[in-house]
Parts: structure tokens; C-alpha cells; sequence
């Protein structure tokens, strides 16, 4: 099963950031169903290992926080694949990815070394895809977001089925902070 560990985000936050897509001139948009933070990207997991980590996760003790969406970025530098809405800071968030990236390797599950990025991500393309220019400057344009701050009161565990028009998320497990 392909798992991955996420914050889900209030309704009121998913219609802002689909207000971003149609600022933005995104070839591929992400349906806004499908918006949610990242925690760790856990892989195909068998369902023995699944088992553990619910019990691990269980476990997992942070206190609730807020989060402020901050502002737009953009990876794959001069070559852009992916838009993305940026956050302030936060160190529980810090210290939650990293407590359940340690469970998961904790039950085996061996996690991917990147460095932990919190995004949101708005649309993925080829960089063939994307007018570059046209891209930096709507994003420029954009500046700060001026978004208020959401409570973040649970984390959940979420299974990806891919399909030819893109992923469906079905949520498996969810945990409450606090």
C-alpha cells in the first residue's frame, strides 16, 4: 500500500489556495481535495509494518499549533516543476515530522533523506510545461499571502492510489496533537 503522513487543511484554507491557482498561470493544477502538508512520504508498506506504525503513531505526542501560510515558492529553480504555498516557521511542526518520520523508521519503514520542506503544493508540471517568465512574475506579483494562521489539531496517515488523472488520497488513520 502507498502511504504517506500529512496535516489535512480546514475548508477555509483550501478555498484560498484555490483562489492562488487562478491567480497563478498553472499548466496542471492540484484538485483541492488533494491539498495537505506533507509530514513524511512513507512509501508501499506492507500491512504488518501499517499495524505498527497505527501503534507508534498512537503514541506520538506534540502539542497542538498554528500555522501561517507565508508565501508562494517554486522548486526545481530554473527549471520549475512544482508551485507551492511556503509557511512561517513553526518548530512543533519541526519537531512533529520529525517524531513520526523516527516511528515509521522505528517499524522498518525506510524513509527517503530529504530535508523536510513543510509546502503545500498547488501544481506540478513538466518545465516544458511552465512559461518561466510568466510564472516569476505572477508569483512576484503575489508577494506575502496576508493569510491568517489554522490550528492544527491532528496529523493523518493517508493512502495515494495513482491514476492516469493524477492521485486520490483516501484517509487510513488520523491522530490527535495535544
Amino acid at each position: 500500500m502507498r502511504v504517506f503522513l500529512a496535516l489535512s487543511l480546514p475548508d477555509p484554507v483550501r478555498s484560498r489556495f484555490t483562489l492562488l491557482q487562478v491567480a497563478l498561470p498553472l499548466p496542471r493544477r492540484v484538485p483541492p481535495e488533494n491539498f495537505h502538508l506533507t509530514l513524511a512520504f512513507l512509501g508501499d508498506v506492507g500491512n504488518a509494518a501499517l499495524d505498527e506504525l497505527d501503534m507508534a503513531l498512537s503514541g506520538v505526542s506534540v502539542p497542538r499549533f498554528s500555522l501561517q501560510p507565508d508565501s508562494l515558492g517554486v522548486f526545481g529553480g530554473s527549471r520549475p516543476r512544482n508551485i507551492h504555498v511556503r509557511f512561517a516557521p513553526e518548530p512543533l511542526l519541526d519537531r512533529l515530522a520529525a517524531k513520526v518520520a523516527r516511528a515509521a523508521r522505528d517499524c522498518g519503514i525506510a524513509l527517503e533523506s530529504r530535508r523536510f520542506v513543510p509546502h503545500v503544493t498547488l501544481a506540478r508540471f513538466n518545465p516544458e510545461e511552465a512559461d518561466q517568465l510568466r510564472l516569476e512574475r505572477a508569483v512576484a506579483g503575489i508577494g506575502p499571502l496576508g493569510m491568517p494562521a489554522f490550528e492544527v489539531a491532528s496529523f493523518s496517515l493517508y493512502r495515494s492510489h495513482l491514476r492516469a488523472d493524477g492521485a486520490e488520497y483516501d484517509e487510513l488513520a488520523r491522530y490527535p496533537l495535544g
